[in-house]
């Protein structure tokens, strides 16, 4: 299949580098990263399957390349590429430029032992810092979200050796209701709960992970937390139940929007119906968001090499928010926990 690539990840994906400016021509079995001269020195050290090909417009590039080729077909995905860019690359050719949505997704849904071992590595890195972070927060008692949100980054990063898979959430009480959070001044105090989702990256693949927990003493992000608030511990032990059913109940073979129903009538059938806003899980990998996406509209097959997490939460406006969130791969049929 002849493909044209943009998208950085997609890109990387295709040769194991990529850069800001740049066209990732398949064709058959040859591979073409173009791009211009400030990139070129370090792509063709890095560069794998593929030649790297220098222009300083790469567009026109593109096409000389497309018709010494010969190419009738070229599929793309749409998501990739603005009008201007397909007019820029269509301009007097004769070839039928053939969409198809998440054309790099498809290709990276069932990951390889080596993505695997890539994101179990970035998994556990996250967990790591999320342990430092909670011994770090234990002395702050009065520092607000924003202060919180940005000494997050610095245990994430280990101080800029990793990149962030996305910006961190620190939600304290009601603020951690809104689902994806802006931090505020709101200060931290005994009792309080904090939620927090954060993530890296090893190598340029993803973690993804979230914790809710109560604020004092020996303050951790394990799963076992205990909230002054009766309503509160209901709402949390209710999301730890539904996660764990959605754990073990995960198979190769089954739908993911019967996965994500699991989860949901656990969390609709309780006092606290409504208040699972959004999805089950998404995948994760070179972005931090792709496919397989668990929610209850997706009939999509799960099978085995596909990683996703699983979070359900309970959000009530004004009041509080839980969610509790972990990496899955799916093995030998069933859902191992990252």
């Amino acid at each position: 299949m002849n493909a044209l690539f943009k998208d950085e990840n997609a890109v990387y994906y295709e040769c194991k580098f990529s850069c800001d400016n740049e066209l990732f021509l398949s064709l058959n079995d040859e591979g073409y990263f173009i791009t211009d001269p400030r990139y070129t020195t370090e792509a063709k050290e890095k560069v794998q399957g593929a030649e790297v090909v220098e222009a300083k417009d790469i567009n026109k590039k593109a096409r000389e390349i497309l018709r010494k080729k010969r190419v009738k077909k070229l599929f793309y995905d749409p998501k990739e590429f603005s009008c201007q860019d397909l007019e820029a690359l269509r301009s007097k050719l004769d070839i039928k430029f053939l969409p198809k949505p998440n054309l790099s997704w498809q290709k990276r849904l069932i990951k390889s032992e080596e993505e695997i071992r890539l994101i179990r590595r970035s998994v556990q890195l996250n967990a790591e810092a999320f342990d430092q972070f909670a011994a770090f927060v234990r002395g702050c008692e009065g520092w607000s979200e924003r202060r919180l949100h940005f000494e997050s980054i610095s245990f994430l990063s280990r101080r800029g050796e990793y990149e962030l898979s996305f910006d961190p959430i620190f939600a304290i009480d009601k603020n951690a209701a809104k689902p994806h959070a802006y931090p505020s001044e709101k200060r931290l105090h005994e009792g309080a709960l904090v939620l927090f989702d954060a993530g890296i990256k090893y190598e340029r693949y993803c973690s993804d992970r979230t914790r809710t927990a109560s604020f004092g003493g020996d303050f951790d992000f394990d799963k076992e937390q205990k909230f002054k608030n009766p309503k509160v511990q209901r709402a949390y032990d209710i999301v730890k139940k539904a996660q764990e059913r959605a754990i073990e109940a995960a198979r190769s073979g089954m739908r993911a929007k019967d996965l994500d129903k699991i989860a949901r009538d656990i969390i609709d059938g309780s006092a606290f119906a409504g208040c699972f806003v959004h999805s089950l899980g998404h995948g994760v990998g070179l972005d931090i968001h792709e496919m397989p996406f668990i929610n209850s509209k997706n009939g999509q097959i799960l099978k085995d090499g596909m990683v996703f997490t699983i979070e359900p939460g309970i959000y009530v406006p004004g009041e509080f928010g839980i969610r509790i969130e972990d990496m899955v791969v799916l093995q030998n049929g069933r859902a191992e926990v990252l």
